[in-house]
């Protein structure tokens, strides 16, 4: 099998690298430049560098994972499913900046919305086909959640999501701490295969999660050679908001939706920082960060994007060998 995980990889990546060279100047064309906000003064040469590159990745991963056979396991397809609804999502917001040349899409309320709709399905989804236990970090234990699943999944998608999407502020910052998190917990699940293999999913559904995995690592590789500093196209929301969708499926449906804040530590820190910013601000007038998320504020203290990026991917492998070494 791991000679297919690599090639699927190899595939998604030259499907990918492709797609951006015939797309990327058709976005140019098309003025579907990235709006940029006003008061990060670094990012002011980023204007008018095409988004949307999201679609490049995620028309590979689904290319890539049908040539592969993966349309036989009814769990990842599904993921897959989910990960292109969140595509749309992201889209129709990247769509209207666009559009109307400003940096706000959708509203709030709107995005909650349709992001709250997919994740309550998801959770539904879970709970009716039986996928209701979380393995326990650090620990060979897991829970069963039973009706308490559905919440809790539909929690755990609106969590990553966001967070992915609030991680992507820098060139590259996203899309390698993504690819960080896949591999990591790819082999996670591998692990998992062999100690619980009798238990809950078929090992070929955990199989089919690994492949799904390995076609988006691959195809977030081929996007990176674009978007990694100076990046030559953004992934956008449509980019960002599929991957929060991936990453949630893949971890919710392989019983690993605990782990989610170890090993995506970087998006957790993302996350906290923008909410720890907005409490601070409003009770005190003051601020925690130069700028949030933390990466804007790493960015301020005069950190280049590159060695923020890096070290956020460098966190990411430390807490994902550190959640796997109960399982080695």
């Amino acid at each position: 099998m791991l000679k297919t995980y690599l090639l699927s990889a190899l595939i998604s990546l030259a499907i990918c690298v492709i797609t951006a060279i015939i797309l990327i100047p058709l976005l140019k064309k098309l003025k579907a430049g990235q709006p940029i906000l006003s008061y990060v003064k670094e990012h002011d040469e980023k204007k008018g560098t095409p988004t949307m590159g999201g679609l490049f990745f995620v028309l590979s991963t689904a290319i890539t994972f049908l040539i592969f056979g993966g349309v036989k396991s009814r769990i990842a397809v599904v993921v897959l499913t989910l990960g292109v609804a969140f595509m749309f999502v992201g889209f129709i917001d990247d769509f209207i900046k666009v559009k109307y040349l400003k940096n706000e899409g959708l509203k709030a309320y709107q995005k909650i919305i349709f992001q709250l709709g997919i994740a309550v399905l998801a959770g539904a989804f879970a709970y009716y086909n039986g996928l209701t236990v979380f393995y326990l970090p650090f620990t060979r234990g897991f829970i069963d959640l039973k009706i308490l699943t559905i919440p809790v999944v539909a929690l755990v998608f609106i969590a990553i999501t966001n967070s992915v999407n609030l991680t992507d502020g820098l060139d590259g910052l996203a899309g390698s701490v993504s690819v960080s998190y896949l591999i990591v917990l790819s082999v996670l699940i591998y692990a998992q295969i062999t100690i619980f293999s009798d238990k809950y999913l078929q090992t070929d559904e955990y199989e089919s999660l690994i492949l799904l995995s390995s076609c988006l690592v691959g195809g977030l590789i081929g996007f990176l050679i674009f978007n990694v500093n100076p990046a030559k196209v953004f992934m956008g929301d449509t980019g960002s908001l599929s991957l929060g969708g991936f990453i949630g499926g893949v971890s919710v449906f392989s019983s690993n939706s605990f782990f989610i804040p170890i090993i995506g530590i970087m998006f957790v820190l993302s996350s906290i920082s923008v909410i720890i910013q907005v409490i601070v601000f409003k009770l005190r007038r003051k601020r925690v960060f130069l700028m949030a998320p933390l990466h804007h504020h790493f960015q301020h203290k005069g950190y280049s994007e590159c060695k923020i990026s890096f070290c956020y991917v460098v966190v990411t492998f430390v807490f994902g060998i550190l959640s796997l070494l109960t399982y080695l």
